[in-house]
Protein backbone atom coordinates (compact mmCIF):
# COMPACT_ATOMS: atom_id res chain seq x y z
CA UNK A 1 0.00 0.00 0.00
CA UNK A 2 1.32 3.96 -0.75
CA UNK A 3 1.36 6.48 2.07
CA UNK A 4 -2.62 7.98 0.08
CA UNK A 5 -4.05 4.25 1.01
CA UNK A 6 -2.64 4.49 4.49
CA UNK A 7 -4.09 7.61 4.98
CA UNK A 8 -7.66 7.08 3.46
CA UNK A 9 -7.78 3.80 5.71
CA UNK A 10 -7.13 5.64 8.83
CA UNK A 11 -9.27 8.25 8.03
CA UNK A 12 -12.08 5.83 7.19
CA UNK A 13 -11.17 3.95 10.67
CA UNK A 14 -12.04 7.36 12.68
CA UNK A 15 -14.99 7.90 10.80
CA UNK A 16 -16.18 4.90 11.70
CA UNK A 17 -14.98 5.04 15.33
CA UNK A 18 -16.54 8.44 15.87
CA UNK A 19 -19.63 6.95 14.32
CA UNK A 20 -19.80 3.79 16.88
CA UNK A 21 -18.98 6.19 19.90
CA UNK A 22 -21.89 8.78 18.95
CA UNK A 23 -23.87 5.93 18.24
CA UNK A 24 -22.89 4.11 22.04
CA UNK A 25 -23.21 7.62 23.35
CA UNK A 26 -26.96 7.92 23.82
CA UNK A 27 -29.30 7.20 26.39
CA UNK A 28 -31.19 4.87 24.53
CA UNK A 29 -28.38 1.97 23.67
CA UNK A 30 -27.69 2.30 27.12
CA UNK A 31 -31.53 1.41 28.42
CA UNK A 32 -31.17 -1.14 25.48
CA UNK A 33 -28.50 -3.12 26.97
CA UNK A 34 -29.66 -2.68 30.85
CA UNK A 35 -32.40 -3.90 29.89
CA UNK A 36 -31.36 -6.44 28.08
CA UNK A 37 -29.09 -7.76 31.11
CA UNK A 38 -31.94 -7.73 33.21
CA UNK A 39 -33.83 -9.83 31.52
CA UNK A 40 -31.08 -12.14 30.71
CA UNK A 41 -30.35 -12.05 34.54
CA UNK A 42 -33.82 -12.46 35.66
CA UNK A 43 -35.03 -15.21 33.57
CA UNK A 44 -32.87 -18.36 34.69
CA UNK A 45 -34.13 -17.49 38.35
Amino acid sequence: MTTAEYAIGTLAAAGLATVLLVLLGGDWVRDLLRGLLQQALTTGT
